[in-house]
């Protein structure tokens, strides 16, 4: 359940975004696969931001500090983990 796991500070966004996408899928039904994807997205979002350290880690980021890890090491290190 997404709203349920999320922490209370995401859920305004979620809703919003939420009853945006089904008011769209009500009106046109060829919106629905937006609101399955927005729905996806949170999903990822819920594990995301209940990671410990993710909040933090946000805020580093976006000060530009923070360990970092170049594009090309990251993509190599995925599909290492893929194979």
């Amino acid at each position: 359940m997404i709203l349920r796991d999320l922490p209370a500070r995401e859920r305004p966004e979620f809703l919003r975004q939420y009853h945006a996408a089904a008011t769209a899928a009500l009106q046109d039904v060829a919106q629905y696969k937006k609101l399955k994807q927005l729905l996806h997205h949170w999903s990822l979002a819920v594990i995301a931001t209940n990671q410990p350290g993710y909040y933090e880690a946000l805020e580093q980021a976006q000060a530009g500090l923070g360990e970092t890890v170049p594009l090309e090491d990251a993509i190599a290190a995925e599909l290492a983990r893929r194979a």
